[in-house]
């Protein structure tokens, strides 16, 4: 009896111990205490979202954070400016897809391969293949195939945060009170546009994108790619003045003439406001829209909207895009940014996040059956995510320019019928390879 006794005591006291033991240990956070971050981030929606979870990190870890929030478009010269100095302000950034490519070609980011690898920062419940798999490619991973594709050479520089996928909206009942089926087709698609314009006076087909430069090239890519259509050959050849690329282009023409007015003017908010405000039946462009439909201070559509997958050109082909973060070269807090980075891209705060409104970055979040109960459309962006294409536009230095000052020009001038689409496709086929040339991109073509 008194063995046992003495033996439960001895038990007591090892738990005692281990839980001092354990108590003891010191936490991931305790060395950066005290240390303040300064992040750049976007003023769009989701990033407003992820502002509201900051203090929760700051709580658990002791770590302060500065914001220096900017329109999207104008970071890219801002961050440029600062991660190009040798100690910039910037301890972590949110860049946007197509700037991957160029920062890590300037040396501007940092790998994150040895923070993963840090025992005493990598988190070992972060489960990093419960990210969706395409975001991670497109947007985080930079030096494989075409310089900016997964492959043997390829590191990871960036992690997906903001991310966004293309879908097929609906208004549900005008659909009904018609008797129209979801399209799965372009053609399908097309001729719903018709038809809309001609039963529905003063409603639109659909609503797209269509101002001058980087917009209208954003909603021609939503075409293009299910067209088959391609930019670019592998050696850089430009192929974007035939083939799918026409289709895309008149498609594009057709939805300006069926459409609600003012397409060529249309930016991403002007186009959304269009289909929230009802002044358009469909819409085709990113995953952010659903959020904003639920939103009684920007909808008129609340309980009105369908969600499905994006038509058949000649295939199924879904964007991959959006922002990413990531740590700068130059920071000298690069540990502490790390541990934001991990925090806010975890599982337990990509929900939290998803809660405000905005698309998750993660499987699980986006497979709950509890979180589908309350955002239906994730079964919508599951299904488009099974043809996410982490090739859907050519993710190179040179892209901005292009796109800015040449493409995104010509198919301005084509959707407004000033020239025809292969006319000017055509016109800007030596710009672009001159422009390619300098890069160096045909030094080694055969």
């Amino acid at each position: 009896m008194e063995s046992k006794k003495g033996f439960t005591v001895l038990l007591a006291l090892l738990a005692l111990l281990l839980f001092a033991a354990g108590s003891a240990q010191a936490s991931p956070y305790d060395k950066y205490k005290g240390t303040t971050l300064v992040i750049n981030f976007p003023n769009i929606a989701y990033y407003n979202y992820a502002v509201q979870v900051i203090p929760e990190f700051t709580k658990e870890t002791g770590i302060k954070v500065e914001i220096d929030k900017l329109e999207y478009m104008k970071m890219r010269d801002k961050q440029l400016l600062e991660m190009s100095k040798p100690k910039g302000d910037y301890d972590l950034i949110s860049y946007v897809i197509m700037w991957k490519t160029e920062y890590v070609s300037k040396g501007l980011l940092t790998p994150l391969a040895p923070f993963f690898t840090n025992a005493a920062l990598a988190d070992p419940g972060y489960d990093a293949a419960d990210l969706v798999p395409a975001y991670v490619q497109a947007i985080g991973t930079v030096g494989g195939r075409k310089g900016y594709l997964p492959g043997p050479t390829a590191s990871v520089y960036g992690v997906p945060f903001g991310t966004e996928t293309s879908m097929f909206a609906y208004r549900k009942d005008i659909f009904d009170k018609h008797g129209w089926k979801v399209p799965k087709t372009y053609d399908e698609m097309l001729k719903l546009c018709k038809l809309v314009k001609e039963k529905e006076p003063g409603m639109g087909g659909m609503t797209m994108r269509g101002e001058a430069g980087h917009q209208v090239q954003h909603a021609w890519f939503n075409h293009l790619t299910p067209y088959g259509g391609e930019v670019f050959d592998d050696k850089w050849e430009p192929l974007f003045h035939k083939g799918g690329s026409i289709q895309a282009i008149k498609a594009m023409i057709e939805i300006v003439k069926t459409g609600p007015p003012g397409i060529p003017t249309f930016a991403y908010g002007s186009m959304t406001d269009a289909f929230l405000l009802g002044k358009a039946a469909m819409y085709l462009d990113n995953t952010a829209l659903p959020g904003q439909v639920r939103d009684p201070n920007k909808s008129k559509v609340i309980g009105k909207v369908g969600y499905a997958l994006h038509p058949k050109g000649v295939k199924y082909s879904t964007e991959t895009g959006g922002f990413g973060i990531a740590i700068p070269a130059n920071s000298q807090k690069k540990e502490a940014a790390f541990l934001l980075l991990q925090w806010l891209t975890s599982k337990a705060t990509d929900r939290k996040i998803t809660k405000f409104g905005a698309m998750p970055n993660r499987l699980s979040t986006l497979k709950d059956p509890g979180m589908q109960k309350d955002y239906p459309e994730f079964a919508a962006v599951l299904e488009n995510l099974k043809y996410a294409n982490p090739d859907w536009r050519p993710l190179i230095p040179e892209w901005p320019e292009i796109s800015m000052s040449h493409i995104g020009i010509a198919l301005h001038e084509a959707i407004t019928e000033k020239k025809t689409p292969e006319k000017a496709m055509a016109d800007v086929i030596e710009p672009v390879k001159k422009i390619m040339e300098r890069g160096g991109y045909y030094t080694w073509k055969k």
